[in-house]
């Protein structure tokens, strides 16, 4: 009996965890830029200092990814990001947008963990970037798909919902 009990105990908590799992855009990704919307004008340097914008993108699929090297659940992202680059990035453009204050943090991160795709930054602090307030994120990491005209496919806080995304393009 008291097997039963521990296996019925450790079922509900798997069911829990992954409820929770399921829920974190409800909670995080509310006030996200909603499907068919368009994103909004940016400028941001990239780590050589050119100014890129959302025009340099038009016309192909994208994905921003808000994210900063201080961010523990972003930094959990990395290697799962890293494999959907690996997969998707001959047809999909990935843009990381990070919150980092400091290039020189970036840069070492970046290069120390071999992300390979763009990085962009107005290297302020998240509550005081424009971006990322014109682009409603709230919670990082957040990542956006956006289709060849602009518009959003998927915004959402969870890298899992976006691989199914990019899966089903």
């Amino acid at each position: 009996m008291k097997k039963i009990l521990l296996v019925l105990a450790a079922v509900a908590a798997l069911v829990s965890c992954k409820n929770a799992v399921k829920d974190a855009d409800s909670e995080y990704a509310v006030d996200m830029i909603k499907k068919g919307e368009a994103i909004p004008a940016f400028s941001l340097s990239d780590r050589s200092g050119a100014v890129r914008s959302e025009a340099d993108f038009a016309g192909k699929y994208v994905v921003y990814d808000f994210w900063a090297t201080w961010c523990p659940d972003c930094r959990a992202d990395v290697p799962r990001m890293k494999e959907l680059y690996a997969q998707y990035g001959d047809k999909v453009t990935f843009v990381g947008i990070s919150f980092d204050t400091e290039p020189e943090k970036l840069d070492a991160y970046v290069e120390e963990n071999g992300i390979g795709w763009l990085q962009l930054s107005d290297f302020v602090a998240k509550k005081e970037s424009k971006v990322g307030d014109d682009f409603h994120v709230k919670w990082i990491p957040s990542m956006y798909l956006v289709d060849p005209d602009g518009k959003v496919v998927l915004g959402t806080v969870m890298v899992e919902k976006l691989a199914l995304a990019l899966e089903a393009l």
